[in-house]
């Protein structure tokens, strides 16, 4: 079972035990402006771990996912996952959830 804290039922959850998926962490990683190198750096494994996990040729180690993980998040931007634990996106921590509702 996924545990998770709602942000709002339309856009989804932020999961505490869901997995990052490779989309997500290139998508959070552009978004900081960072390389695969820095993301490496700040999560302390190596590079070919990144690169190898975005391009979906290797799955990393719970430990090092979760080096990634905290990078990401400590940076402010929070993957967001359905009810059912499915990867959906991401969200930076200053957004207002209701904001994808009224148009610009």
């Amino acid at each position: 079972m996924v545990m998770s804290v709602p942000i709002s039922t339309e856009i989804g959850y932020v999961a505490k035990k869901s997995v990052m998926s490779p989309e997500q962490c290139r998508a959070a990683r552009v978004w900081l402006g960072w390389s695969q190198t820095e993301l490496a750096r700040r999560a302390n494994i190596s590079l070919s771990t990144v690169r190898d996990f975005e391009t979906r040729r290797r799955t990393p180690t719970a430990n090092n996912l979760a080096g990634m993980r905290r990078a990401i998040e400590g940076a402010g931007i929070r993957p967001v996952f359905n009810r059912n634990g499915e990867a959906v996106g991401i969200l930076h921590q200053d957004a207002d959830p209701d904001l994808w509702r009224t148009p610009p």
